[in-house]
């Protein structure tokens, strides 16, 4: 059994038009299928998958960044394997493609989870990281469509994959770069393990949404142990989504467990996805 979802965020609006992004998912849900197909491994699926989704410019990740108050353009990220809970993650990074890629080298190559800014980009300089070929030039602020909202909200924008593999191995990776206007060193749920991402031997999970109310209720991990404890996986998506609409907040995530078992619910407008099982059709969808 194999089994994936790709999230490209929960700010889909209606009457926007979303064919380029549904598109790009449809392709990217198919190189994943092809390489798992193949004996790929979760965590390099999930990697690669993001990279991918980065370097689009489609969504409020990687290339399509937008600045916050202060015009920069700060980047997070974070990835999980579930076989053995390692995990890593950056915040606050600033001048590289591919934060993903970073969080990932965090993980190989230090006794970390996570490194932030500055001490981010010294990292990613040491690893050979690709650095932004032309600064600002480079991002499309794709978040101008979204449903996002000016300083002094709750805006945002992520992307995300989880996946299983032919071994039975699971793993879960989450990148975004905010939108508009939001502080300078702020940072939400998607580098934050538990809160955003999460993998185990069960389930693998990647939120997107307004950040601050997955991490008020430690949403991926959460859904998690509710699933481990035998709730079923769409149960334990609801209950979660359920406590953060509560609260006021919105948001949607994609869930897959060990048995092929895929999850993509959303609360607010829409949420930009794609997702298979086993050798069923590609699904992709934004409302």
């Amino acid at each position: 059994m194999i089994a994936l979802a790709l999230h490209g965020g929960a700010g889909a609006r209606h009457g926007r038009d979303y064919s380029a992004e549904i598109d790009h998912m449809r392709e990217v849900a198919t190189t994943a299928r092809d390489a798992l197909r193949r004996g790929g491994r979760a965590f390099d699926v999930v990697t690669e998958a993001v990279v991918a989704l980065e370097d689009s410019g489609l969504y409020v990740a990687g290339r399509g960044a937008s600045p916050n108050a202060a015009g920069q353009y700060e980047l997070d990220a974070s990835l999980m394997r579930g076989a053995d809970q390692a995990c890593g993650a950056v915040a606050a990074l600033q001048n590289f493609q591919n934060p993903i890629r970073v969080a990932r080298a965090v993980l190989e190559k230090t006794p970390h989870v996570m490194l932030a800014g500055e001490g981010a980009a010294r990292f990613a300089d040491d690893q050979g990281m690709a650095r932004l070929p032309d600064g600002t030039a480079w991002f499309t602020r794709a978040g101008r469509g979204e449903s996002n909202h000016p300083p002094g909200t709750l805006s945002h924008g992520t992307v995300g994959c989880v996946c299983l593999d032919s071994y039975g191995e699971l793993a879960a990776a989450t990148s975004t770069a905010g939108v508009f206007g939001k502080l300078p060193g702020r940072v939400g749920d998607t580098p934050l393990i538990g809160a955003g991402t999460w993998a185990d031997l069960q389930t693998a999970v990647s939120c997107t949404g307004q950040g601050e109310y997955f991490i008020r209720i430690n949403a991926a991990a959460q859904l998690a142990f509710r699933h481990m404890a035998g709730e079923p996986l769409d149960d334990a998506a609801d209950a979660v989504l359920g406590q953060i609409a509560g609260m006021g907040g919105e948001g949607g995530l994609i869930a897959v467990n060990a048995v092929g078992h895929v999850s993509v619910p959303f609360r607010s407008q829409g949420m930009k996805r794609a997702w298979f099982s086993g050798d069923g059709d590609i699904c992709s969808e934004a409302f």
